[in-house]
């Protein structure tokens, strides 16, 4: 979770920056001419910002999936264990019934024994 919010927090910090530049050009008191010239260079930059935000999403995303991976691998063991502790206490439970069930055969019926 904590990789989900630092991916979401930088995603804030480039798109809040590009946002604040922009208002920031068009807020400025320059000429049209410094101004449109300013609005191109941020333009042409903006390639490399998008480039630069990619990289950061797919960083997170495989974060992400190595997290998932981990906490899948756990939980698969754990369910492996659990079916295999639910076998053994059926085999177990099997074996004391059969061992119940062939005493009582062993021994004659109840109201034969108070005779």
């Amino acid at each position: 979770m904590a990789n989900n919010r630092s991916g979401a927090f930088l995603g804030g910090m480039v798109i809040g920056a590009a946002i604040g530049a922009i208002a920031g050009i068009l807020a400025a008191p320059r000429t049209g001419q410094e101004t449109r010239q300013l609005l191109k260079k941020s333009a042409d930059a903006l390639p490399d910002l998008a480039e630069d935000l990619s990289t950061t999403v797919q960083l997170q995303a495989d974060r992400l999936s190595e997290t998932a991976l981990r906490n899948w691998d756990g939980t698969l063991g754990r369910l492996r264990e659990a079916i295999s502790a639910g076998v053994e206490a059926t085999r177990e439970n099997q074996l004391l019934t059969r061992d119940a069930e062939q005493k009582s055969d062993s021994q004659p019926p109840l109201r034969d024994r108070l005779r």
